[in-house]
């Protein structure tokens, strides 16, 4: 634990530091000064209608003001653009559609996005919650993106805010890609710092996370480009609520009898790791992954005294499918690169969890390049929190997973999925939720 506190310590600065400069409100702050220039326009409007009077009829003559009073009155909105605003296209067009609709105050604080009157997100809460996403996707390998979207989606108040645009409303679908990508940003800062104490630990199979990640490139590039601003955020949560779904009623089936008994190489490579942790000999040579041989067709490596094998083609059909899914999620795929990894390789949990993190960041730089490039703009005050509560999260997680047994990881994996699964289908599909 002693190991420990400098990294809390420079984390929680970190955050505080991040969270310190709040969006600029000097967009705001002069506002009533377009507002006070329109009322002296119609004055000026009136010189070259005197003028007019001269030549023309005096009736259509005194009507000409008219019409330049709305447009005077409706200049100032895009003056009042905030800072963020100024850089992205894409949200300052929202933004405008959301003050001629009526649902954007130009003159409200600002908060997510620095959108004015969208929510301001509690910054202690924002910094607890990344250190649980960062903790449970470097034990699990898996269910980051998945925690991180709840976290956008419900403890933070988002996706009621998406939702009240309407479906589709371009706010409603800016705020769903940005929630995508900033889910993104946090798994991929997971995944990164996960993978390098995984690696120290001798836990990732490099040969099957490269070929993952190999097929990852394809559908991380195709899939942002094809649906980004086409998702509203009712839709998203649906599709999100039966991945879920379906996810932990298949981990929940693996964790039964009948199904542990067809994994026997992974029982016994897990059995023999947890012997090793109790002799706190985790991280022994003997509990390391040492590669035998690399071949086009198959790849052999051992664990704890276990040999395994697996062919590359698979984990590369594997991971153009998974990145493809996890992009359009939003999330890292994890959820579903542990199934594979534990079912096709027969991988015990803390092998797939390390190799699962490292696949993931490759499929995440690539995603969240291919969002931005598009136009998805993130709430750097906000990601600057997390990203600081996920490195600590992340790099607890691989040394107390070798404490928590197998079976119990998966469980763990199951709860969540079936509780987060139900909430987000009823949401989606039927306007109703659990909370």
């Amino acid at each position: 634990m002693a190991k420990l506190k400098p990294l809390f310590f420079t984390a929680l600065a970190l955050a505080i530091f991040l969270a310190g400069p709040a969006l600029p409100e000097a967009s705001f702050a002069n506002a009533p000064a377009p507002q006070q220039q329109a009322q002296q326009d119609p004055a000026k409007a009136q010189q070259p209608a005197q003028a007019q009077e001269a030549k023309s009829d005096p009736a259509p003559a005194a009507q000409a003001p008219a019409p330049a009073k709305p447009e005077a009155a409706q200049a100032p909105a895009p003056a009042a653009q905030p800072a963020q605003a100024k850089g992205n296209d894409r949200l300052r067009k929202a933004i405008d559609a959301g003050v001629k609709d009526g649902k954007v105050d130009p003159n409200a604080t600002p908060g997510f996005l620095g959108i004015p009157g969208a929510p301001n997100v509690n910054v202690v809460l924002a910094f607890c919650w990344a250190i649980w996403v960062g903790w449970i996707f470097s034990s699990v390998g898996a269910f980051g993106g998945v925690m991180a979207s709840v976290g956008h989606i419900s403890v933070y108040g988002l996706g009621d805010y998406a939702a009240s645009f309407g479906k589709g409303h371009a706010m409603n679908k800016l705020v769903t890609d940005s929630i995508r990508v900033s889910n993104q940003w946090m798994v991929g800062t997971s995944s990164l710092i996960s993978s390098i104490k995984y690696w120290s630990l001798g836990r990732i199979v490099l040969p099957l996370g490269i070929a993952l990640g190999i097929g990852s490139l394809a559908g991380s590039i195709l899939t942002p480009i094809l649906s980004q601003g086409k998702v509203s955020f009712r839709d998203y949560v649906g599709y999100f609520g039966i991945f879920v779904l379906g996810l932990g009623i298949y981990l929940l089936w693996q964790t039964l009898p009948m199904a542990r008994a067809k994994k026997q190489k992974a029982n016994e490579a897990a059995k023999a790791f947890e012997a090793m942790a109790k002799q706190n000999q985790g991280d022994s040579t003997g509990s390391r992954v040492k590669v035998l041989s690399v071949s086009p067709s198959k790849v052999r490596f051992t664990f704890c005294g276990v040999e395994f094998a697996f062919s590359p083609l698979m984990p590369i059909i594997g991971g153009f499918v998974i990145a493809s899914v996890a992009s359009f999620l939003g999330v890292g795929g994890g959820f579903l690169l542990v199934p594979l990894l534990t079912s096709i390789a027969q991988l015990p949990m803390y092998l797939a969890a390390g190799t699962s993190a490292f696949a993931v960041l490759v499929g995440m730089v690539t995603s969240i390049t291919t969002f931005m490039f598009g136009g998805t703009p993130v709430y750097w005050p906000l990601i600057g929190v997390e990203l600081a509560g996920i490195v600590l999260g992340s790099w607890i997680g691989p040394m107390t997973s070798k404490f928590i047994s197998d079976v119990w990881l998966k469980r763990l994996f199951v709860v969540v999925a079936l509780i987060v699964g139900v909430n987000y289908v009823l949401r989606g599909f039927f306007g109703m939720r659990l909370w």
